[in-house]
């Protein structure tokens, strides 16, 4: 059905509703008048000319089709309860009409009614169970929206199993297999990619995000090829550009012009991200840059991050409203000189923003861990810890450096600091603590924390709280490995001030692997606590050690898994060594690189200005995107080996492997990553 937005008389309108009672209006008619009337702005007349045909015409064998077209009118002219009653009545008509399952289960989720709307959905999962491709797709959606309304609501279990029907039903769509793989690591649900009869290990490989590879494997190659696969995905096929011509850079260097710079996140607010930018936005040098933040996150009413920034930056876009196309529009109005994605793949990511060019510099930084993959990102700006430069073959912009890529809030509010006791844990026990996000923890990491815990009896471990029921699986686990479970100890969500204070009567933090502490870290760093990790090879398995080197402790940095262990034990038993760590991060706080925030914005503004510059010069770097199809390939059987650890050059020599079987079969054209063409 497509709509007549041709404007439509009253005398017409009048004319219709005349036939419509008269039973003289078909079907056909009905619809295009209704739609030219929807279309034209006239909700109210297009609804009561639906009413009225359903009236006086209750013989048609489609009146369901009017009925739900009726419904939908009512619904986008703001009467959500007579939109209900119509798909109701379109489902008295005929209950095997799947559009009106799905839209009425919307709706009732629109109202709050979260549980009549899965049971909606339910009733029409459990009818569906012939096969045609019209019922397949119908139920594929009715599934994949009560995974997501359940996952909204917290019922987590509930929404693993209709996710993971929706998968099996269609394993070539990877939102429901998405969303899956990432309940399962929040669930410390192992293995993450169980073995299935449906369900081939490469369709899971195929299906997870790169958000969640993150937290699966420390495999920086695939990664990139897995954030590539991610965007072609995401944004499709190439965008309608002819109202986006290529804007030509502004000539500023050396003109005493301020250069336009944009923020674009969700994030912008009371968030880690939002608290790692407050006081960068407040520093930056107004004399040399327009700052403007471009929000695209939920609407928040008291938001004291989100009031601080607005008070920061020149202009504050509020684009959480607008389609990409207009945002990006908005974007070229202001004549943004550099465009800043703070979201990467993250939630409430608008990546489909950057792919319409709207800033002739777009650079990635602070809210993604890792490389974006696409055409459009022209810099990603991190640190020499994170991206050593031999490293920059597992990106695919060009990288610049900060001497730290935690920026921090120094202003932020921290409670007094409580005791023991009020955070629910004994005096006299060695406190190791990991306020890491459950997805983060794997099988093996738990694994090495319930040897630590072995052997040093009387310790505790101190966990930020999950969900009851992966609270207690992780207590099984416990016990399953010989650790009593009470030695587990949970600690509940409380606001930021009073989180901070209390990580500080920790004894010792252990990190996770392979995704590892970004901004958590930085918080126990700055309440004194000691951070004790081990560095992979991504973006996310570096951040930490990042962290830990500019706090002035690299001695926290660890060489192995073993490693890890040996020295988790060691410090329970040598108390006095982790003394002189607490002390050393207390006499380094206030000099240390990590709270160096007046130099990190001084040296964000000397890079803006670097790549405004290689702009006007026509230098402004293209994405290397070359092979990576293939190394997308080469990783996907890479991670199903399930190699947890392994130094850089035995995983570079076991993709040359890869590279070369290939390379026999057919010719590889050399790139600039692994695949590089012999010097003879």
């Amino acid at each position: 059905m497509t709509a007549n937005h041709a404007a439509t008389s009253n005398d017409d309108a009048s004319n219709a509703l005349d036939l419509a009672r008269n039973q003289r209006l078909s079907l056909l008619d009905l619809l295009r008048l209704a739609e030219a009337l929807n279309g034209a702005g006239q909700h109210d007349a297009a609804a009561e000319l639906y009413k009225t045909w359903v009236a006086f015409n209750d013989n048609s064998p489609a009146i369901h089709l009017a009925y739900f077209n009726y419904a939908v009118v009512l619904s986008q002219g703001g009467d959500p309860v007579g939109a209900v009653q119509a798909f109701r009545a379109c489902l008295k008509a005929n209950p095997e009409f799947a559009p009106g399952h799905i839209n009425l289960g919307r709706v009732l989720e629109d109202a709050g009614l979260i549980g009549q709307a899965v049971e909606q959905w339910s009733h029409y999962a459990a009818a569906t169970h012939h096969i045609d491709a019209e019922a397949v797709g119908h139920r594929h959606m009715i599934l994949q929206n009560i995974g997501r309304v359940l996952e909204g609501a917290g019922k987590f279990e509930e929404a693993e199993n209709a996710l993971l029907q929706a998968f099996e039903l269609r394993p070539e769509s990877p939102e429901a297999g998405q969303h899956w793989a990432s309940l399962r690591q929040r669930q410390c649900k192992w293995p993450v990619l169980p073995p299935s009869n449906h369900l081939a290990p490469r369709k899971m490989i195929d299906a997870i995000s790169s958000l969640t590879l993150s937290c699966y494997a420390d495999d920086p190659m695939f990664q990139l090829a897995k954030a590539y696969r991610f965007s072609k995905t995401l944004v499709g096929a190439c965008p309608d550009l002819s109202r986006f011509p290529r804007r030509s850079p502004k000539q500023k260097s050396g003109t005493g012009q301020r250069l336009r710079v944009g923020y674009l996140s969700s994030d912008l607010r009371d968030h880690a991200v939002g608290f790692a930018l407050c006081e960068v936005l407040e520093l930056h040098d107004k004399n040399s840059l327009e700052v403007f933040a471009y929000y695209c996150g939920n609407v928040r009413n008291t938001d004291s991050t989100q009031e601080r920034i607005k008070a920061a930056v020149h202009c504050w876009r509020d684009i959480n409203g607008l389609d990409d196309a207009t945002a990006a529009s908005q974007i070229i109005s202001d004549e943004i000189d550099i465009l800043i994605d703070v979201n990467g793949y993250t939630k409430d990511a608008r990546a489909k923003i950057f792919a319409y060019r709207p800033a002739p510099v777009i650079v990635s930084f602070c809210g993604y861990p890792g490389s974006t993959g696409s055409p459009f990102h022209q810099y990603l700006i991190s640190d020499g810890y994170m991206i050593p430069e031999e490293n920059e073959i597992y990106y695919s912009e060009k990288v610049l450096r900060i001497a730290c890529d935690q920026p921090l809030d120094r202003k932020r509010s921290i409670a007094a600091r409580p005791s023991r006791a009020e955070v629910g844990l004994p005096e006299d026990a060695f406190v190791y603590a990991s306020f890491n996000g459950m997805q983060k923890i794997t099988e093996n990491c738990f694994a090495r924390w319930m040897t630590i815990l072995s052997q040093t009896p009387g310790s505790l471990l101190w966990l930020l709280t999950g969900d009851d029921d992966v609270n207690q699986r992780l207590r099984d686990v416990a016990e399953k490995s010989g650790v009593a479970p009470e030695r587990l100890v949970f600690a509940p969500k409380v606001q930021n001030p009073q989180h901070i204070a209390r990580i500080g009567v920790a004894d010792l933090f252990l990190d996770t692997f392979p995704y590892g502490a970004h901004s958590t870290a930085a918080d126990a760093i700055t309440s004194g606590l000691p951070v004790l990790t081990m560095s992979g090879k991504t973006f996310a398995a570096r951040f930490c050690g990042s962290i830990v080197t500019a706090a002035g402790v690299p001695e926290m940095l660890c060489s192995s898994p073993e490693d890890y262990v040996a020295r988790a034990i060691g410090f329970e038993r040598d108390r006095k060594s982790l003394l002189e760590v607490r002390e050393s991060i207390a006499r380094q706080r206030e000099t240390s690189v990590l709270r160096d925030i007046p130099a990190l914005a001084r040296r964000l503004e000397d890079l803006f200005w670097q790549m405004q510059g290689e702009c006007e010069r026509g230098e402004t770097p293209v994405p290397d995107l070359s092979n990576l199809d293939l190394y997308y390939e080469l990783g996907a059987e890479a991670v199903l080996e399930n190699i947890e650890f392994e130094d850089e050059q035995s995983y570079r020599k076991r993709y040359l492997k890869k590279l070369n079987q290939r390379h026999d079969y057919a010719p590889i054209p050399y790139d600039r990553r692994l695949w590089q063409k012999p010097d003879n």
